[in-house]
């Protein structure tokens, strides 16, 4: 089953840029087709590969920060190729 998830990491911290930099290019380096605007990432592929990969992840980004949330939005669908027709 193919998921679109759309990301949004928050470290609530004066030092917030290298987390998330981090963590995009943990996103990166997955294999996944990942895409990234400046309010979020978004990770689309199986859904068994994508939530073992933010399970992974969402962990290591929580260890790297002293406090912080993340948004998480998910599509059973893949939306990747999505094009706005207007």
């Amino acid at each position: 089953m193919k998921i679109s998830v759309e990301l949004t990491l928050t470290p609530i911290q004066d030092d917030f840029e290298p987390a998330i930099i981090n963590f995009i290019k943990k996103m990166r380096e997955s294999g996944l087709t990942v895409k990234e605007n400046p309010l979020s990432t978004q990770v689309y592929g199986d859904y068994d590969e994508v939530m073992s990969l933010l399970n992974k992840e969402i962990k290591n980004a929580f260890e790297a920060i002293e406090r912080g949330l993340i948004y998480v939005k998910i599509v059973k669908s893949d939306r990747s190729d999505y094009a706005a027709d207007f």
